[in-house]
């Protein structure tokens, strides 16, 4: 995952892409698959489309599964690997959120994806409201995040099982309930009748699905 940009961030800045360095762990890799299937379920059919996945990983393991039926894939995060910025499909970009996202043109994506990102950031709401820019008009941006209850869950697992990188728990500025969350949604430019915001992952996660009628937000 990314961190925020440089001159807002009092504390230590990430130098690695989240998976870079190390293998997943059970854990990592559960909760994956967990939103994947919830990426799944909620942007609707996925041949042809135009994905920007932000914060996707060294690996990008969901884009990575799609990019067979994607139209194209811009990806964005510290360090991506190799064959994954040598892939036609893929546009990657390496750097920090949110500037690296000046990078990509409004309106030119149809699913945005931000999946366990954005606690990392000091300022989540450019990064959010980057993602409004961004996606097309009738797309979608869907966002994961992790709730305060999942904040004991986390940090028991790392500082107490080691079934966590301890590093990624320390980088952590923010967890999100509907309540936390759903007011930088709509001050990112989405208008509340578009915004579906839950709890999922048992609790231990919010899932936010915004879709664009950028028309109408006029």
């Amino acid at each position: 995952m990314l961190n925020a940009d440089r001159t807002a961030s009092p504390g230590h800045l990430r130098e690695h892409s989240y998976g870079q360095n190390r293998q997943l762990t059970f854990v990592d890799r559960f909760g994956v698959w967990l939103s994947g299937r919830q990426i799944r379920r909620y942007a609707g059919p996925l041949t042809g489309k135009r994905i920007g996945d932000f914060g996707c990983g060294y690996r990008a393991t969901f884009a990575r599964s799609i990019l067979d039926v994607l139209e194209r894939a811009t990806l964005v995060d510290l360090a991506l690997a190799e064959d994954l910025k040598s892939h036609p499909k893929v546009t990657a970009i390496e750097g920090l959120l949110p500037e690296a996202l000046v990078q990509i043109p409004p309106n030119s994506l149809d699913i945005v994806l931000c999946m366990s990102v954005l606690e990392h950031l000091w300022n989540p709401l450019a990064v959010l409201q980057e993602c409004f820019r961004i996606v097309c008009n009738d797309g979608i941006s869907l966002f994961n995040v992790p709730s305060w209850r999942g904040k004991i869950f986390l940090e028991y697992s790392a500082f107490r099982l080691g079934l966590s990188p301890k590093d990624e728990m320390n980088d952590h500025k923010a967890y999100y309930d509907v309540k936390d969350f759903w007011p930088l949604l709509v001050r990112a430019g989405f208008l509340p009748v578009n915004i579906r915001c839950f709890s999922h992952k048992f609790g231990l996660n919010t899932f936010a699905i915004c879709r664009v009628d950028k028309k109408s937000d006029i």
